[in-house]
């Protein structure tokens, strides 16, 4: 069964920085994409990062290019959010999500990480993050 865990939210002032982690289990860690995505109210989820986690290939969202850095931990099977100078718009619902990059037939669909939210299977439960002014 394939899990996604995170944790690492919280209250946070302007311009602090917070850890978001997310914990997968129940695939083969090396063949997916992961990706953390964010839900404020009354918006659509959006991307926030995501990396391919057998290379590293990385993408990032434009709000927090710059500020917020995406790594994995194979050995761990573990995908963190380092997120620097938190601005109150940053205050949303954070999930990790992940897609297997080969699918079925074991042929590469993803080259890169997608950006889509639709692109992603699986889907953690969310952890907030509120950032105060």
């Amino acid at each position: 069964e394939v899990q996604l865990v995170e944790s690492g939210g919280g209250l946070v002032q302007a311009g602090g920085s917070l850890r978001l982690s997310c914990a997968a289990s129940g695939f083969d860690f090396d063949e997916y994409a992961i990706g953390w995505f964010r839900q404020a109210p009354g918006r659509e989820r959006e991307l926030v990062s995501c990396i391919t986690t057998s290379d590293d290939s990385t993408a990032y969202g434009d709000s927090v290019k710059g500020r917020f850095t995406i790594s994995s931990d194979n050995a761990k099977n573990t995908v963190s959010l380092q997120m620097d100078s938190l601005k109150p718009e940053d205050t949303a619902v954070y999930y990790c999500a992940a897609v297997d990059r080969y699918g079925f037939k074991k042929l590469m669909i993803f080259r890169a990480c997608p950006e889509a939210k639709y692109q992603y299977d699986y889907w953690g439960q969310g952890t907030q993050v509120t950032v105060s002014s």
